[in-house]
């Protein structure tokens, strides 16, 4: 998708995007997820190129697990993209996604509009699906903050998030994004898809293969 296909409001708004890598992908036998190869390129690279066109103010990909890889693949994705891809360390990764989600809102330090949270092992989002969600959230109402796909009943992935709404979740000890929605359906606007998309990640060894992933280097 190219920046001309989006509306001027869209190019206007300041997006940060906050990148979940830190799980030990236990159940592909011990394997970081954010390296896993579609044609060659790492999910990761491939997900960090594809909103480069929404020219985002601020990435942070959240390590843990496997952070020395991982941050060597940022470090190659920033050569290529000429970007300012940064990362923190979440130092106990077996606490848990909420750990890595608190750690990485508290470690942004751009001025945003909206915030954007990704998993890593989604391969089939991309700009499309992020544009999608960010006309949602240009078009929500007054009390709606956040941009919730949901697919067939199933709640997906990436969410988008505004400025005011992470505040507040931070204004609140140990509090993490998934909880306050539970708590605040209010704020929650959905955006109702038939794109597996948001719901497609990868959990297993069959779903690599069913994919059409490789690890890296093999």
């Amino acid at each position: 998708m190219t920046d001309s296909s989006k509306t001027p409001s869209t190019l206007r708004l300041r997006l940060a995007v906050l990148i979940l890598a830190a799980g030990e992908g236990r159940r592909l036998g011990g394997y970081p997820k954010a390296l896993l190869q579609q044609n060659g390129v790492s999910l990761l690279r491939r997900f960090c190129k594809s909103v480069t066109g929404f020219s985002p103010v601020e990435t942070l990909v959240v390590t843990g697990f496997y952070d020395d890889q991982i941050e060597e693949e940022i470090q190659s994705t920033n050569q290529e993209l000429h970007g300012q891809i940064t990362w923190v360390n979440n130092p106990n990764p077996n606490a848990g996604q909420s750990s890595s989600v608190r750690l990485g809102l508290e470690s942004l330090k751009s001025g945003y509009d909206a915030l954007l949270i990704a998993l890593c092992d989604q391969p089939n989002i991309g700009a499309l699906e992020v544009d999608a969600l960010l006309e949602q959230f240009q078009q929500r109402l007054p009390g709606q903050e956040i941009i919730l796909p949901m697919v067939k009943g199933q709640r997906g992935n990436p969410v988008l998030f505004s400025k005011s709404v992470i505040d507040n979740i931070l204004a609140i000890p140990a509090m993490a994004c998934r909880p306050f929605m539970d708590q605040h359906p209010g704020l929650v606007r959905t955006l109702e898809s038939e794109n597996e998309a948001y719901v497609l990640d990868v959990d297993t060894s069959t779903d690599i293969q069913k994919l059409g992933l490789q690890k890296m280097n093999q």
